[in-house]
């Protein structure tokens, strides 16, 4: 099987240059996990949730919030990215995918076309839900 099968086509992508606040509220708003840094549609690096919270202080939007806490938020998008992030492209087989994710600490891939334009996203989620919807069983009902 391919990640085609499998990857969602729903992308949320920000620029090089977009600050930690525009992410910290596209993070706040939605149920994605990973976002793509793109620059002229090009695929150039990754930012989890994680990297958001790792990059922010603690202390933003507490009673002990400063002035230097807040300016966190200023950060840009290049200064987190996980970059040029591994890749597949849409015709790669799903144990492909697994052997990527297996080898290295990452919980996403990008799926690219031949000019590193995103074209989807796998998550390591996918796969098992993928496995559990092939033995017949629906992955939804699946905990």
């Amino acid at each position: 099987m391919t990640v085609e099968k499998i990857m969602s086509t729903i992308l949320v992508t920000v620029e090089m240059d977009d600050t930690l606040r525009t992410i910290k509220e596209i993070f706040d708003h939605s149920k994605f996990h990973h976002l793509l840094v793109v620059e002229s549609g090009k695929l150039f690096g990754v930012i989890s949730d994680r990297d958001l919270l790792k990059a922010l202080s603690p202390y933003i939007g507490t009673r002990s919030e400063a002035a230097r806490d807040l300016a966190s938020l200023n950060k840009k998008a290049h200064q987190i990215m996980t970059r040029t992030p591994i890749t597949l492209q849409k015709n790669a087989q799903i144990d492909d995918a697994i052997a990527i994710f297996l080898n290295n600490t990452l919980s996403c891939i990008p799926i690219v076309d031949s000019g590193r334009a995103p074209v989807g996203i796998i998550s390591w989620r996918d796969i098992l839900k993928s496995l559990l919807s092939q033995d017949g069983r629906p992955a939804k009902n699946q905990q």
